[in-house]
């Protein structure tokens, strides 16, 4: 095809060429992806929809399910049963993820909401390769939630392998509220659900 063909072609189809480039700019790059993913977030159209699991009958109890411990950045070791009487917030994630970094934002706006509270837990969990490609990445957005990578085997009632996934315990340590793929925590609703359990 000549230039002159070229630019008749793109004057007739140039909404078509602009998809075209948009598209593959978003395939090529994680940052274009993640801008994507965080617009349709922002739009509503990825609302929560957790569901209160803590009535499901297959749903496991707590003594069904493996301790979970974690290690934060002193190499403190933080045990999920030791976290009875709190409402626990876990996140899995990886700095290479598309959807986790696109729910990001969201994430720490619920954490600054809540990180005074006592009463609220953070276990963002880090499933990077090598943790310090993590903490480039929280150092690098200026995110301040905590990192922490397992210290255990990953009970599969909690992850079985897609990132990210958020899974909140409520006081008894029950799975309350699980989640895969990205969302927006930031949210009046998400917050009512946990005040809820706050309050419980």
């Amino acid at each position: 095809m000549n230039k002159e063909k070229t630019k008749e072609w793109l004057k007739k189809n140039w909404s078509t060429a602009l998809l075209t480039a948009f598209l593959a700019v978003i395939l090529i790059s994680p940052d274009a992806k993640t801008w994507f993913m965080r617009q349709v977030i922002s739009t509503g159209v990825m609302n929560l929809t957790l569901q209160d699991q803590s009535k499901k009958s297959n749903e496991k109890s707590t003594s069904e399910i493996a301790d979970f411990r974690l290690q934060d950045e002193d190499g403190r070791i933080v045990s999920t049963k030791e976290l009875r009487g709190k409402v626990v917030f876990m996140n899995f994630w990886a700095s290479w993820c598309p959807p986790c970094r696109a729910e990001f934002p969201s994430v720490q706006k619920f954490f600054d909401r809540y990180k005074d509270d006592p009463n609220v837990v953070f276990l963002t969990v880090n499933l990077d390769d090598q943790a310090a490609a993590g903490r480039n990445y929280l150092d690098k957005q200026n995110f301040t939630l905590p990192l922490l990578v397992p210290a255990s085997d990953i009970p599969p009632a909690y992850y079985t392998g897609s990132l990210p996934t958020t899974v909140v315990l409520d006081k008894k340590g029950e799975i309350r509220l699980h989640h895969t793929g990205m969302a927006d925590y930031s949210k009046d609703s998400f917050y009512k659900k946990i005040d809820a359990m706050l309050a419980e």
